[in-house]
């Protein structure tokens, strides 16, 4: 059935795409001239530093622009080459990477910085199965580089892009429909600028990013709207169809607040597998707020600390991750002799600021101790 839905998908959506070479032609460079006079000045457009693409292309994934600004610029001064960031240990990466999230893609940005001083002295291939085959870079991000960077006629669709062409097209479907991209594809291939597609493909995200928005689309200021069925039907907000979102999940997770003094004691990982590569308070999940602090017990008399001692509960707060919605307990707990134990680490509470802490953590540390941001 989903198949059939699928070819059906493909077939609505290429029957509406009339498009002449003559419009194609006048849609690109409409386009090109509304970017050359409205780009917004950010700060990876300043040259075309593969590298600088790379960052803010991996940045950017599942990101806001204005959240990825301060972490780009801060990355970019204290790592500004491929050598620099092969060079760093990761534990200083996951510092500068800290608070913006998914942090597996900082740790693969350091392993592919690694490969790239290995196997091509610290420059990008301009072949794409070679970038590729590079620790996180996937289909999209090889294309950016290689267009961005490099001026090859690559295509790029995102949301925002996808987006555009669904209403330019009035394409039936969503983003995560197989259908659905086929036919964003296909249109989006002849429409592509041989000559500028680092440019074309910059333009047609600008425009999903400032115009073409989900809920507003400001369709008088469009450069392609001449053109754009969905604004000739008058309800471009239809296209593209949302996805059906994930129901929420409830969860309790229990915290506890080791301190020995000026330090708190962290661990890597949160539980059940999330955040493992940043520190965090131990931490457990449960379905009840009475499991969830049964369950920190339970791992906290894996440390045989006689003198660890769990308290009440100092803080109480909510937090996302993906589809999960946390209820957020921290304990206190006084650790008269702490001893070293594998996998505890003891920070100093000054330096949590500055720290690899999830942002969770970086959360809870708000509340107990007032941790500003940094």
């Amino acid at each position: 059935m989903r198949a059939r839905l699928n070819r059906d998908v493909d077939r609505d959506s290429i029957k509406r795409m009339k498009f002449s070479g003559q419009d194609r032609e006048a849609i690109r460079s409409a386009l090109l001239e509304w970017f050359r006079r409205n780009a917004r000045p950010l700060p990876w457009r300043k040259n075309g530093d593969p590298y600088a693409v790379w960052v803010s292309e991996v940045m950017l994934q599942q990101t806001q622009v204005a959240m990825v600004i301060p972490y780009y610029q801060r990355f970019l001064e204290a790592l500004p080459t491929v050598a620099d960031l092969a060079r760093a240990p990761l534990e200083r990466v996951l510092q500068l990477w800290s608070g913006l999230g998914y942090y597996r893609r900082a740790c693969h940005l350091h392993q592919a910085a690694k490969e790239l001083v290995r196997r091509f002295a610290g420059a990008f291939p301009r072949d794409y199965e070679l970038i590729r085959s590079l620790p996180g870079i996937g289909d999209y991000t090889a294309r950016a580089i290689l267009s961005i960077a490099f001026g090859l006629p690559y295509t790029l669709l995102d949301g925002n892009v996808a987006r555009v062409l669904a209403r330019l097209a009035a394409l039936k479907g969503n983003l995560h429909q197989p259908g659905f991209r086929r036919a964003a594809v296909a249109q989006l291939q002849p429409l592509l600028a041989p000559q500028s597609p680092g440019d074309f493909n910059q333009a047609l995200m600008e425009l999903g990013q400032t115009l073409c928005l989900p809920r507003a689309p400001q369709c008088t200021a469009c450069p392609v709207r001449r053109w754009c069925l969905g604004y000739q039907s008058g309800r471009p907000q239809l296209y593209p169809q949302p996805r059906p979102r994930r129901a929420a999940e409830s969860h309790y997770l229990a915290a506890a607040i080791l301190r020995h003094g000026p330090r708190v004691g962290m661990v890597r990982g949160l539980a059940d597998g999330l955040l493992d590569d940043l520190w965090n308070f131990p931490s457990a999940f449960g379905r009840s707020r009475a499991e969830a602090l049964a369950s920190l017990r339970r791992k906290l008399a894996g440390f045989k600390s006689p003198s660890l001692t769990l308290r009440d509960s100092i803080a109480e707060l909510r937090h996302g991750i993906t589809y999960r919605s946390i209820c957020v307990h921290a304990y206190s707990a006084e650790v008269s002799h702490p001893r070293r134990q594998s996998g505890l680490r003891w920070f100093t509470i000054s330096s949590l600021r500055q720290a690899a802490i999830s942002q969770l953590a970086r959360k809870i540390a708000q509340k107990v101790f007032r941790i500003a941001n940094p």
